[in-house]
């Protein structure tokens, strides 16, 4: 019996707003999803040490704070030494789109910007763990 999708909600770096983390998060727990919030002010190394831990399929990112070609490759990073290159790394917040195709070259899934309807983020996060046997 295959279990529900595992999501990981992180806030990296000093960004202090989180409504939209927690709305995200809301929205994939309405759609079935086991979601954890880590909370704000998480390091890159935190959030893959958490998502090793929770054994998740999947990392959401909120950036607001433009450090976005920063953080998001070090997480990548870190998920891939720890042997999770499987998991699925989005990202959400203020992303200008110039810097979409550098965050899809370090591994990102998706970015998705501000009004981004959260059924849509599910339905992709679904979508793309079709036939997938969650770990």
């Amino acid at each position: 019996m295959r279990r529900p999708v595992r999501v990981l909600i992180a806030k990296p770096g000093l960004d202090s707003h989180d409504r939209g983390a927690k709305v995200v998060a809301r929205a994939l727990r309405d759609a079935g999803m086991e979601v954890i919030y880590t909370g704000l002010h998480q390091t890159p190394e935190q959030i893959a040490e958490s998502a090793v831990q929770e054994d998740v399929d999947v990392v959401g990112l909120s950036i607001l704070s433009g450090a976005h070609n920063t953080l998001v490759p070090r997480v990548v990073e870190l998920l891939r030494g720890k042997g999770r290159e499987d998991v699925l790394v989005l990202v959400g917040g203020i992303i200008p789109e110039e810097d979409v195709p550098f965050l899809q070259e370090q591994g990102v899934a998706a970015v998705f910007g501000p009004g981004t309807p959260t059924e849509g983020i599910a339905r992709f996060v679904a979508e793309r763990l079709r036939g997938q046997e969650c770990r």
